[in-house]
């Protein structure tokens, strides 16, 4: 299994998780940010798919010209210097997987630009996010200064355990 496979895996999962959590705190830039890795990811699983079909079709490819090969004696030298050349030339995109999916780096880079077009929209509204995050928690603050008082003071005995340690 290719590894561009595994790390596009754990990245689209990352992103899945980055998305929820956005979406469930209302955090858009959080949210979109996941959105694009969950893309990146699923991108690049795609990427290490389009590898290993090509690696394993030439490995085939090569492993049946290699037997025609071995049983061209009969068929004369004509037939054993066609078998030899396919047989270099699958051993080569088994061993070059990534010359023969250009059509796979292609999608990757149209993925890329549509994650980088998303990635510019989410920063250029980041203000109003930011605006609505601070709207939002000055309400909520308004509404019951106790509990932000008392969720503000465990947060910082939180960071105090964290920086100071329990010691």
């Amino acid at each position: 299994m290719d590894t561009d496979r595994i790390t596009g895996a754990a990245k689209e999962l990352g992103g899945k998780v980055q998305g929820a959590v956005g979406s469930a705190t209302g955090d858009k830039s959080t949210e979109a940010e996941g959105k694009a890795r969950e893309l990146g990811g699923n991108v690049q699983n795609a990427y290490g798919q389009a590898k290993d079909a090509v690696k394993d079709a030439a490995s085939n490819a090569a492993d049946a010209a290699k037997d025609a090969y071995n049983n061209a004696g009969s068929y004369g030298s004509k037939a054993q210097d066609a078998a030899k050349n396919a047989s270099d030339t699958l051993k080569d995109a088994y061993n070059n997987p990534d010359r023969y999916v250009g059509g796979a780096r292609d999608a990757v880079q149209n993925a890329a630009g549509a994650a980088q077009g998303y990635a510019q929209d989410v920063y250029n509204n980041s203000g109003d996010y930011y605006r609505q995050g601070v709207d939002t928690v000055t309400h909520k603050v308004e509404e019951n200064p106790l509990v932000a008082l008392l969720v503000a003071g465990a947060v910082g005995y939180g960071l105090a355990l964290l920086i100071h340690g329990r010691g």
